[in-house]
């Protein structure tokens, strides 16, 4: 399976820029995932690497080999580049069965016919979908056709493996259990898969790297963990976490080498930072997790609870602080009454400290109030 090379690719659409500008490497074997919002230019950056639109310039290698270069006028059509697309709607041929849909591709491929029906038969095994052979995609559930689909994508055998938001026809339960299926599949084809979505979770549970994207830009490319962890910016913070990131205003007073002296929630507290801390403003945002919130009888923060969401396994908490709303995750199933007094604490070395005017992350560290 190939890596693949993204060099200063931009797209342009008149005045538009839909991508700017974006260095990627997508590693042999990975599971990279396309995250952002709508227009980010995540669904734009995966059709330039498939073929089917083409960049403004740049330079795109797949395997080694140069499949766009915008310098040498190297421009290779998507049937060359030996890649499988699974699109959104899944787009199987109705008067077709399930046989026939996977095998369409390999026929047009001018395989032989035994060799086609042993593809097909691999991959309906693959697929756990051997029963619905002979049914047409009208009689098959939204996660069976979408199985299919898949067969369908992977029976020529593709270097790598697209998918453009392929979950999102299906209900959530459904779409959890694929997430299953998608994770082993990648493990069982030993493919590179590059996969859009603008569904954090699906980023999260799926992906051996992350790409995310706003405005044509790349914002952070890492593991999964390292994005919830250690966000580059104030975007990249909100964007992935459920409940999303507390992000609470702070001024800095001084700044000690590893060490910020800053005033937060009407209370001085210093910021213990892994790493001296550098350019860092007057104005600073403290983030924290909100697992990193708990709630504790001797905790140094004083609030009121504004809302409780019980959900069985957790409860997110709602909570004031004078003009500020934290949010906390309590995990088991427990309640607060409105307005109850409550204390909290900082308990982590996984807080982040932004500054303000740029949005950058400038350390990670733990609190003392």
């Amino acid at each position: 399976m190939p890596e693949i090379i993204l060099e200063k690719v931009t797209k342009r659409f008149d005045k538009f820029v839909a991508v700017d500008n974006l260095d990627l490497h997508i590693a042999d074997r990975g599971f990279v995932t396309l995250l952002g919002p709508s227009g980010c230019g995540k669904t734009t950056t995966l059709r330039m690497i498939a073929g089917l639109e083409t960049p403004t310039s740049g330079r795109i290698l797949i395997d080694g080999k140069p499949v766009f270069d915008s310098t040498k006028g190297v421009n290779v059509p998507p049937n060359k580049r030996d890649i499988g697309f699974l699109f959104q709607n899944y787009a199987l041929w109705p008067h077709m069965t399930v046989y026939e849909n996977i095998a369409f591709g390999l026929e047009m491929l001018k395989w032989d016919k035994k060799k086609i029906a042993a593809r097909v038969d691999e991959m309906l095994a693959l697929l756990k979908i051997e029963q619905f052979v002979k049914r047409y995609p009208a009689e098959l559930s939204g996660g069976q056709q979408q199985r299919v689909a898949i067969a369908r994508t992977l029976a020529p055998s593709p270097k790598v493996l697209f998918m453009d938001e392929p979950l999102s026809n299906l209900d959530a339960k459904l779409r959890q259990e694929m997430r299953t299926e998608l994770k082993r599949l990648h493990t069982d084809t030993n493919s590179t898969f590059v996969y859009v979505t603008h569904d954090q979770l699906e980023a999260m549970t799926l992906s051996t790297q992350v790409c995310l994207m706003n405005n044509g830009l790349l914002q952070q490319y890492a593991p999964p963990l390292s994005i919830y962890s250690s966000p580059a910016n104030l975007f990249v913070a909100e964007f992935v976490g459920n409940p999303t990131m507390n992000f609470i205003p702070a001024k800095v007073d001084k700044i000690n080498g590893s060490d910020v002296m800053l005033s937060v929630l009407d209370k001085n507290a210093v910021f213990h930072a892994k790493a001296p801390v550098a350019n860092l403003g007057a104005e600073a945002v403290l983030g924290v997790r909100p697992e990193f919130l708990p709630l504790r009888e001797d905790g140094p923060i004083e609030g009121r609870i504004y809302s409780t969401l019980p959900t069985g396994m957790e409860t997110t908490v709602k909570i004031t602080c004078g003009d500020t709303m934290l949010t906390s995750v309590v995990f088991g199933n427990v309640d607060y009454p409105v307005d109850m007094p409550i204390r909290l604490a900082m308990n982590s070395d996984g807080l982040v400290l932004f500054d303000k005017q740029s949005g950058n992350s400038v350390g990670l560290g733990c609190v003392t109030v």
